[in-house]
C-alpha cells in the first residue's frame, strides 16, 4: 500500500532480550545501539531498575550508578532500537524546526558568515610629506595596516573597490597639517571619489594661526565595483607639511554587513 513519508527500515520489529556477564564493574556493552535509557528495561537479580537514575545508555554503551557483582543475575529488554540513520528529504527542514541560537559558525560553511570586507587601512609614518601652500595635494600614504582584497594601489595612492564588492561602505580618514613657522591660515581635506574633483566628503578650516591641526572625516556611501578613492589636503602656510608621524595620517574603508 502507499506511504506517506520516509519508509520505515524494518516493517515488524519484535522486543529483543540480551544476558549480561556480569562482574565487578559498572560499563557494560549493548548488543544494539539504543538513543538513551528509557529505551532498556533493564532487570538486575530480577528486579527491574529505573532508568537515568540506575544507569544511562547511548549507543552500545550500557553504565551502571553501582558496579555490579560476578554472582547477579542481569538481563535487559531493548524497548526501542537505534536501528538506522535517515537523513530529512531535502529542503524538509525549516527555520522553526531549528532551535534559537543553537547554531555556531563551526558548523557553517566558510563564506555562509557576512564579514565586513572588502576593507583596507593605510597609514603615514617616516618624514613628512612637503606640500606647496595652497594647493590641493594628493596625500601619498606609504604603509599599509591591512587590505583584505587588495585594492590599495601603493604607487597611486587609491584604493578601488574590487570586481563584484559594490555596495554600501564605511570610509574614514585622518590627516595632520605642520607648520614651522606656526602660521596655518586654512587647511582643508577632502576624500576625492574616481579622480574627477567630486568629493565624497571634505571639510575647511579657515582663518586660523597653528602649528599644528588634525582633521578626521567619514561618512557612509554606497559604491560600485570599480570605483576608487584618493585623500587629498591642502595647507595655507610657510612650507607647510602633512604630518607623516604615524598617528596623524590614516585612510580606510570597510563594507557593512546588511
Amino acid at each position: 500500500m502507499p506511504f506517506i513519508g520516509n519508509q520505515p527500515a524494518e516493517s515488524y520489529s519484535a522486543f529483543q532480550k540480551q544476558d549480561f556477564s556480569t562482574s565487578a564493574t559498572t560499563s557494560y556493552t549493548l548488543d544494539n545501539p539504543v538513543a538513551n535509557a528509557n529505551e532498556l528495561a533493564l532487570f538486575i537479580n530480577f528486579v527491574r531498575q529505573e532508568p537515568t537514575t540506575a544507569y544511562s545508555a547511548s549507543g552500545t554503551t550500557l553504565t551502571l550508578t553501582s558496579a555490579t557483582a560476578s554472582s547477579d543475575d542481569m538481563y535487559c529488554v531493548y524497548l526501542g532500537k537505534a536501528v538506522q540513520t535517515v537523513n530529512p528529504p531535502n529542503a524538509s527542514v525549516g527555520a522553526s524546526q531549528i532551535v534559537d541560537a543553537s547554531i555556531t559558525s563551526g558548523k557553517l560553511a566558510s563564506g555562509v558568515l557576512p564579514t565586513n570586507t572588502p576593507a583596507f587601512c593605510v597609514y603615514g609614518s617616516g618624514s613628512n610629506q612637503s606640500i606647496s601652500s595652497g594647493t590641493n595635494t594628493k596625500v601619498q600614504i606609504n604603509n599599509t595596516l591591512f587590505d583584505t582584497h587588495s585594492g590599495w594601489d601603493s604607487s597611486n595612492y587609491k584604493w578601488t573597490v574590487p570586481s563584484g564588492q559594490g555596495g554600501k561602505y564605511y570610509v574614514f580618514a585622518m590627516l595632520g597639517a605642520f607648520s614651522s613657522s606656526n602660521n596655518i591660515s586654512n587647511f582643508g581635506v577632502k576624500i576625492r571619489l574616481n579622480g574627477s574633483g567630486s568629493n565624497l566628503i571634505s571639510q575647511q578650516q579657515n582663518n586660523i594661526a597653528m602649528r599644528h591641526l588634525e582633521c578626521t572625516l567619514s561618512t557612509f556611501y554606497t559604491f560600485s565595483a570599480g570605483d576608487y578613492i584618493e585623500l587629498y589636503g591642502d595647507i595655507s602656510a610657510s612650507s607647510p607639511e602633512f604630518r607623516r608621524d604615524g598617528q596623524s595620517m590614516w585612510f580606510g574603508a570597510n563594507k557593512i554587513i546588511e
